[in-house]
């Protein structure tokens, strides 16, 4: 492992720096919650620990009876709606049982919800999509606290749901915890036959018909979708964080490994519980270098953008103040080592064949790129991480390193010969504020685009004049009110097949919104997470239609090209947002968007 990069290092020390007030007092709270030591349980009444055992099996009532052997809760966020975590539909058996084996208990703590943002795009109920993220975090700090348990299984994967599930994990940071991934699902068509379908679509040149043919052929299984979007960069998060066992993230479901990997999971975290051979709680593992990693793990893996919400937010958490500038330090020293769908040809299948995590982290280490020196729930720093998980003749469970050349450096590359030198994820500054954008699969000349705004207040607007023939010129597509105050910060992937299609006829096409884009956001330029919002009186909602607008991804820069005096002196347009307030359940979060933080610092309430 070579020498830390000095930028690293700077970032991480500035970190610690800025956090040092807000992390004392995490570790303190958590110190507090765990000082009893052992299980809470000896303390619980004899009521209430007898509801919390009634239902029980013999042999696991009358070991949670005695109190002294490790009891885990199991967080779960099942449905058989999402394909991602259909599998988890046997794991707590199958966690029960492996506990029985070595002698201890586990119970479904609770479950929490678990909506698909696959199912919900452009739909209402994306307006309740990053909501639920702080949802989740309050389910599962729910789930946790009848002091029946000494670690966590937290099992979940999809794009809100392992952020959730990790804000509430640290509210009870004095807990081991775990992540057990389900894993990918096979690959299907490819992404770009699926892409090509979708676009026809928009222009009319194929019926829904052949639509739902070809995305019901990518997906076809349970498991997880295989595009690089957010759920696989949570899984990305979860490894290189020190969550997930070594390589665990990309392991086909419902195999023999997979198994192996979810018992092993089980005996990690009893082990590091106050009855295990060394306690380590989860809020020890999230640190300032985890969180450092866990940017880095994005850079590298070009990984979604929903994650500069996520990640300021998790860190948050565990009192640590990370910033957008943090993502922009590193971005610079951070070089793209993936190519995996929207950013490549290969999906997360490929890029496992290719050494997969495994390979990724090897690499960042031997190059000076990644803290090796953390703490991780396989007991090691990150140098356990560069192994890779498999199974003897016996069925036993086995480590071997990774090998030190990719497998297909069409989708991985050593840190020597990367795909770009510096990461997919860029900050971009302005009139109007702040805003996000991801440059790995923007082709290299369409990176800097100056055109003439065309201003929307919905986003079905930007589909209708698409159709009736307004938007076949250069144009910035401005799509404001999409902000948490405002409908929730709904993400607008829809928008990719329409703008897409605009761009591939050579027009000169950017998007610019206070909303979101899915993590398969693909090859049109598009500033997003536009920060003060709409709502909350930013810039953007000076805009006019035909201002000119410079978005400079290479500059880092995103401009309104007027008069600086007049831009000021406009009233800020305002939009009416009530129909999106009712129906569908969508009024149950007006607290959440009243009380909804701005996009830099996570877009949450937690």
């Amino acid at each position: 492992m070579s020498r830390l990069h000095p930028v690293i290092a700077e970032v991480t020390e500035r970190l610690r720096e800025r956090s040092h007030i807000g992390r004392e007092r995490y570790l303190a709270r958590i110190a507090a919650a765990g000082s009893e030591g052992g299980t809470h349980r000896e303390r619980l009444s004899c009521g209430n620990l007898a509801h919390g055992f009634a239902a029980c099996a013999p042999h696991d009532k009358a070991a949670l009876r005695a109190g002294r052997t490790p009891n885990l809760g199991i967080v779960n966020a099942y449905n058989d709606m999402l394909s991602a975590h259909q599998p988890y539909e046997r794991y707590p058996a199958l966690i029960r049982e492996v506990a029985r084996q070595h002698g201890i208990t586990a119970q479904v703590a609770g479950g929490v919800p678990a909506m698909c943002d696959g199912v919900t795009q452009g739909r209402p109920g994306m307006e309740m999509s990053l909501f639920s993220r702080d949802l989740i975090a309050m389910a599962t700090a729910v789930s946790l606290s009848h002091d029946m348990f000494d670690g966590a299984i937290y099992l979940g994967i999809c794009d809100k749901i392992v952020p959730g599930l990790l804000i509430g994990a640290l509210s009870f940071g004095h807990l081991p915890g775990i992540f057990i991934p389900s894993g990918p699902m096979p690959s299907g068509i490819t992404n770009e036959q699926k892409s090509k379908v979708r676009q026809a679509y928009a222009e009319g040149k194929a019926g829904r018909a052949e639509l739902l043919e070809a995305e019901a052929a990518a997906y076809h299984a349970p498991g997880t979708c295989t595009f690089y979007g957010t759920a696989n960069s949570n899984q990305m998060l979860m490894e290189i964080m020190g969550l997930h066992l070594p390589g665990s993230s990309f392991v086909a479901p419902d195999t023999p490994l997979r198994d192996a990997l979810t018992a092993e999971a089980v005996r990690r975290v009893a082990a590091s519980s106050h009855q295990g051979d060394a306690y380590l709680p989860i809020g020890h593992i999230v640190d300032e270098k985890a969180i450092v990693n866990g940017v880095i793990g994005l850079h590298a893996t070009g990984g979604s953008t929903n994650h500069l919400l996520h990640l300021v937010a998790m860190a948050r958490a565990a009192g640590i103040e990370l910033r957008w500038d943090d993502f922009d330090a590193l971005s610079s020293v951070v070089p793209l080592l993936a190519r995996v769908y929207p950013n490549g040809y290969a999906d997360v299948n490929q890029f496992h064949e290719a050494g997969g995590m495994s390979f990724l982290i090897d690499q960042l280490l031997d190059a000076g790129l990644l803290h090796g020196d953390v703490r991780t729930v396989f007991g090691t720093g990150m140098e356990g991480y560069t192994q890779v998980p498999g199974l003897d003749s016996d069925g036993k469970l086995h480590w071997t390193p990774v090998a030190k050349e990719s497998g297909n450096r069409g989708v991985l590359r050593s840190a020597n010969e990367p795909f770009r030198a510096d990461g997919g994820l860029r900050m971009l500054q302005g009139n109007i504020g702040r805003a996000v954008i991801k440059v790995s699969s923007v082709p290299e000349d369409r990176q800097i685009i100056e055109a003439p705004a065309v201003v929307f207040d919905d986003q079905d607007d930007v589909r209708r004049a698409f159709e009736r023939g307004e938007l076949n010129r250069d144009f910035v597509a401005v799509v404001r009110f999409q902000g948490p105050q405002a409908i929730g910060m709904p993400e607008l992937h829809k928008l990719t097949p329409t703008l897409s299609v605009l761009q591939d006829r050579g027009h000169r096409i950017a998007l610019l919104t206070d909303g979101r884009m899915s993590g398969a956001s693909g090859r049109v330029p598009a500033a997003i997470h536009v920060t003060p919002e709409a709502s909350a009186g930013g810039d953007i909602a000076r805009i006019r239609d035909g201002d000119m607008i410079r978005l400079d991804a290479v500059a880092g820069s995103i401009e309104v090209l007027v008069d600086a005096a007049e831009f000021a002196a406009r009233v800020p347009a305002t939009a009416d947002l009530s129909q999106h307030h009712s129906g569908m359940g969508r009024e149950l979060f007006a607290l959440f968007r009243q009380a909804a933080t701005s996009a830099d610092l996570g877009a949450g309430v937690v």
